[in-house]
């Protein structure tokens, strides 16, 4: 078997992994009959499991047949060059920070600082704008989330004042 037919079919093992601890996930769920609706909550966990399970196996059967990915040729791409460390290890470390930061200063400021530190590590330059538009799309999104869906993101340091 070729590495790139094992990789293949290494990627389909996990589609298949990934649907079945959804469906198990999906079965403890534990909803009482006034919260259900008709279709009721798990409908779109089981939906997802079942498509992943699909998936895994309609590419482990394709693999098997011989039709393997092609290799991504972009028009703008250079392969050839190597992975920009310099950004990406910046951007993880910054979606870490927000991980961290987020139930204990809260959405507006975590997201404040997400916002703002993934556009300086991707080569963003004016710092004040910049800071301005991350606060404003923090605040934007809290309060999107509370009025419009119904989701309070954690208030954190500014619980009280939002």
């Amino acid at each position: 078997m070729t590495p790139k037919k094992r990789v293949e079919l290494l990627f389909a093992a996990f589609l298949l992994i990934v649907g079945i601890v959804v469906f198990l996930n999906a079965s403890t769920l534990e909803v009482s009959y006034s919260q259900a609706d008709p279709v009721g909550p798990k409908a779109v966990p089981y939906l997802v499991a079942g498509l992943l399970v699909v998936s895994s196996l309609a590419l482990a059967v394709t693999v098997m047949r011989g039709n393997l990915a092609q290799g991504e040729e972009g028009e703008d791409v250079d392969l050839s060059h190597p992975s920009d460390w310099k950004t990406l290890v910046p951007l993880v470390a910054i979606v870490i920070v927000n991980i961290l930061l987020i139930d204990w200063a809260g959405w507006v400021i975590s997201g404040t600082i997400l916002f703002f530190g993934c556009v300086v590590a991707l080569g963003g330059r004016r710092y004040v704008l910049t800071l301005v538009i991350s606060l404003l799309l923090a605040l934007g999104s809290f309060y999107g989330f509370y009025l419009g869906l119904g989701i309070a993101l954690p208030a954190g340091l500014l619980e009280g004042v939002l």
